[in-house]
């Protein structure tokens, strides 16, 4: 599941700053995991769960790095 809305992040600490970016980061490190293996897939309905997982890393990864401009 993805988080698909941005979230207000105006008033966290320096600590929670670098929690929220390390989350961000390891959803994309999870996108890139989860494109590897669609591409690796010969089941169809294997590389279609494993391509939407990709697509919810990627958009949770951008609201989480959205919500912090």
């Amino acid at each position: 599941m993805a988080l698909k809305n941005t979230i207000n992040l105006g008033n966290i600490n320096q600590m929670e700053l670098q929690h929220v970016r390390e989350i961000a980061s390891l959803h994309q490190n999870m996108a890139t995991k989860y494109k590897e293996f669609a591409n690796q897939c010969q089941d169809q309905k294997l590389k279609q769960m494993f391509q939407q997982s990709a697509q919810d890393a990627e958009t949770t990864a951008s609201s989480l790095t959205n919500s912090l401009k």
